[in-house]
């Protein structure tokens, strides 16, 4: 097997220490070694950022733009090799891959906007000859924790743009699935940036308190679970830094009596299915407004569940790879078994799925269950895997309150066909990220992507210009020149403009 190397000051690093293996979840197969980073290979990374802050704040933003535009031609122009090692490592299949990077270059396309995102306010003669104006400056250095499952595209909700504001960065990708990420800040540095400004180090919890603990480090971007955003963003910002950390999530749509059903089905199918259920904005809860639409809803979808085409993530035309590992995939399975021993009905059992060929591989079927209750862990809990649940209620006002009190506030949505429905529920719902007819409303790179209650700690969502916000301080100034002739009392009261 391979060893993969940590990114620092712009070369390759080897790491003696402990490692981990990747494997490829459609064979079961580990194919590299991972080196997890000791607290000494984590401040290294923390120097060179470090060691290249002053020079690269200083560059003109039109300037770090120009790396960008280079950065987006070069990730567009190795697209499939690069959707080829999110594949091999993390299972989805190639289109899915391909249309992660998609959504991250969009990230890397706002970051070109420097010179327009980073221009401050100014304000003339605000008092007598006294002119005023902010701009934003960077943080310093900043490092952000990326999750596996789009090994890709959250990386690149983070460095493009805090890279692009003027910080430096350190990257700790998730140790399932690093090639990809790696390739990419390859790529970055090929664009023409200066070393040090962006490092890459590997590892697991070692890595992470080296990053939470270094006074260094400015401020914190994280993406995972719920538990451990929870500690990352107790254990920053008892520190003082700024942190910004993305939890899990428990997604529901709503479906109304007037929904148009086969379009909601094929949405469903896409937001609960694709990418074996391991996105953070997944659909795993069907919440039913009436027997009849659940019912119709059963009919319809059954039998799209029983045809879904699962196989190795690397292959062309599936809907369906394998989960990221054999932890993921049983820990899935114990959910269902959860499921069947609380009483829910399951329709369509993903269990003891077996891919010719690949026998070993990670692989879960499609699973659904009906009648599902509130007080069942296949409901409270964010499975991460292609399980969807049925609840049925009966009145929109009911579906709304179920959702309002979830500890969970991510992402949800509504189908229906009436203005007046989808307008209290944009309006009432106390959920981050809503779509009408839209079952993944991911904010688009303009926007900031974020959720409410446990799904988010921190005042700032990610990319967009929140992004900007986060990565970036304001600094006002005040000047005033006074008449060279002229001579000024001192003023003990409060200074006004009156």
């Amino acid at each position: 097997m391979s060893t993969i190397q940590h990114l620092i000051n712009g070369e390759f690093v080897a790491d003696t220490g402990r490692t981990a293996d990747v494997y490829n979840p459609s064979t079961g197969e580990a194919i590299h070694k991972v080196p997890l980073a000791s607290r000494a290979t984590v401040q290294q990374a923390i120097d060179a950022g470090k060691a290249a802050f002053p020079a690269w704040r200083n560059t003109p933003p039109a300037k770090r733009a120009q790396v960008m535009f280079r950065f987006k031609q070069l990730l567009e122009q190795n697209e499939a090799k690069i959707s080829q090692m999110i594949s091999e490592e993390h299972g989805k299949t190639l289109e899915d891959a391909a249309g992660e990077l998609k959504r991250g270059i969009e990230n890397v396309e706002y970051a070109c906007a420097a010179p327009e995102i980073l221009k401050g306010e100014y304000s003339r003669n605000v008092g007598p000859n006294i002119d005023a104006w902010s701009d934003f400056q960077p943080v310093g250095v900043v490092a952000g924790i990326t999750p596996f499952n789009f090994p890709a595209m959250v990386p690149l909700w983070m460095y493009p743009l805090a890279i692009v504001c003027g910080n430096c960065f350190i990257l700790k990708p998730s140790e399932r699935d690093p090639s990809s990420t790696l390739y990419i800040a390859e790529l970055l540095n090929q664009a023409g940036l200066p070393k040090g400004v962006l490092n890459v180090v590997h590892g697991d919890k070692e890595a992470v308190d080296a990053l939470i603990e270094a006074p260094e480090v400015k401020a914190l971007s994280f993406v995972g679970s719920t538990p451990i955003a929870e500690y990352i963003y107790s254990e920053g910002t008892k520190r003082g830094k700024r942190v910004q950390a993305l939890g899990g999530a428990k997604n529901h749509a709503v479906l109304m009596p007037d929904a148009d059903l086969d379009n909601a089905v094929s949405a469903l199918m896409g937001a609960a299915y694709g990418s074996c259920g391991e996105r953070c904005m997944a659909i795993s809860v069907a919440v039913c407004v009436g027997d009849q639409i659940a019912d119709a809803l059963v009919q319809k979808i059954v039998p799209q569940i029983q045809a879904l085409k699962i196989g190795a993530g690397t292959s062309c035309g599936l809907d369906m790879g394998p989960l990221v590992t054999a932890a993921a995939r049983d820990k899935v399975a114990g959910y269902i078994d959860a499921g069947v021993a609380a009483g829910a009905s399951l329709l369509v059992d993903g269990r003891n799925l077996k891919v010719a060929g690949n026998e070993d591989g990670f692989f879960l079927g499609g699973s659904l269950f009906d009648n599902v209750k509130t007080d069942m862990t296949i409901y409270t809990d964010e499975i991460f895997g292609p399980v969807l649940c049925i609840v049925r209620v009966g009145s929109l006002e009911e579906a709304m309150q179920l959702i309002n009190d979830h500890e969970y506030g991510n992402g949800t949505c509504i189908f229906t066909r009436d203005g007046e429905a989808a307008r209290l529920f944009c309006d009432e719902i106390e959920v981050g990220m809503v779509g009408v007819n839209v079952p993944l409303p991911v904010p688009v790179a303009y926007h900031s992507f974020g959720g409410w209650k446990r799904s988010l700690f921190g005042d700032l969502h990610a990319y967009g210009p929140d992004g900007v916000r986060f990565y970036t301080r304001r600094k006002a100034i005040t000047q005033r020149w006074p008449q060279r002739a002229s001579h000024e009392a001192a003023q003990f009261a409060f200074p006004s403009n009156s």
